[in-house]
């Protein structure tokens, strides 16, 4: 994924940086990363001053080794990147990550996010340096469930009053990666989604309880779902929309399928669809059938006339598309009304972001 590597302080011209790499001078100056076009794409340049490190992206590529300027404590790497893209990444040093120091836009304390110049903007979401406190709600519920073991803490947010209920999994990166809270209510003060309130419920146990099994759906109707009616927040229950990502938004296509009586309103993106209970090959169950469980549940035709969700995937998950795909067609074979969208990312949750606010206010159109 790395393209030429800078040798003399012009290639360091040509993204627009000034100053003889390492000095006072040129660190003030830096802002990163620096993008030119090539062939198609793009050429990144990232810095780093310090110690030797490497460059970790979130789900997109390979981790990139830093090369050292000369003997100075600047280090640098020019990546290849594709048009339209929006990716997480850190830099890695040791045994600690770190976010970019030159780059206002983080997601949460140990990352960045860079997004080429020709992906969309990402409206209501701010861009908050990788040191900002993100606020967060001032409800919160204790939570021991009976079904699902353990306790966690569920923070309950009404937005413009209050309003439907929308379900937020992977709560916690919503809370403390990606201001959602924030985003939503600079959404509904635009008008471009009713009043709602927000429940950011955290997980646990991924990999079990976003597996195709309902347990955690019995628990959010008989035991979540009264403790937030009981929690004086104003919210409308009877309308919930549940938003979930990777493994969550397989869940909640899930749930759609086995509780439409709960769940009717979905925001799904970039959903775990190959996901099989009967996988054959762990170490790789992308190679799986296509679609997965889901889509051999859709095959039997269920009335999905009560369903109205929303699928989108990053346009650069190039393995994943084709289980969406087809489990997006077999969803609006069997009734449910869709919408299908592909945003400018990968695997990642910085992709997901614009989606998620458009999603779910479409769900509640």
């Amino acid at each position: 994924m790395r393209g030429p590597t800078p040798g003399t302080d012009d290639d360091f011209v040509r993204f627009g940086l000034s100053g003889t790499p390492g000095t006072d001078d040129f660190w003030a100056a830096v802002r990163t990363p620096a993008f030119i076009p090539v062939d198609g794409g793009w050429a990144a340049l990232f810095l780093w001053c310090g110690s030797g490190a490497s460059l970790g992206f979130e789900s997109w590529s390979d981790p990139v080794a830093l090369r050292r300027w000369g003997d100075t404590d600047c280090w640098y790497a020019e990546v290849r990147m594709p048009a339209r893209l929006r990716v997480s990444y850190q830099f890695l040093s040791g045994d600690e990550a770190y976010a970019d120091p030159f780059n206002p836009v983080g997601a949460g304390g140990d990352r960045s996010v860079a997004a080429t110049p020709d992906a969309p903007d990402q409206p209501h979401w701010p861009a908050l340096g990788a040191d900002a406190v993100l606020p967060l709600p001032r409800a919160r519920i204790r939570w021991a469930s009976e079904r699902l073991g353990g306790r966690r803490t569920v923070r309950v947010h009404p937005v413009g009053g209050g309003g439907p209920l929308v379900l937020l999994l992977d709560g916690d990166d919503w809370l403390y990666l990606h201001p959602a809270m924030t985003a939503f209510e600079s959404a509904v003060a635009s008008g471009e989604m009713p009043p709602v309130t927000l429940v950011f419920l955290p997980a646990k146990d991924r990999e079990t309880e976003f597996a195709c099994r309902s347990e955690l759906w019995e628990a959010v109707r008989d035991e979540l779902l009264p403790l937030v009616a009981e929690s004086g927040v104003p919210a409308t229950p009877d309308r919930l929309v549940v938003a979930g990502q990777s493994l969550g938004g397989l869940s909640a296509l899930h749930a759609a399928l086995e509780f439409p009586e709960l769940v009717s309103r979905v925001a799904c993106q970039s959903a775990s669809l190959w996901w099989s209970a009967d996988a054959t090959d762990p170490a790789d169950p992308l190679a799986g059938p296509v679609g997965g469980t889901l889509a051999e549940r859709l095959r039997r035709r269920p009335d999905l006339s009560g369903l109205r969700i929303a699928f989108d995937v990053g346009e650069h998950e190039t393995r994943i598309l084709p289980h969406c795909a087809l489990v997006e067609e077999l969803t609006e074979q069997a009734g449910a009304t869709v919408r299908v969208s592909r945003s400018a990312s990968g695997h990642d949750r910085a992709g997901w972001r614009h989606a998620l606010l458009r999603d779910v206010a479409w769900a509640l159109a």
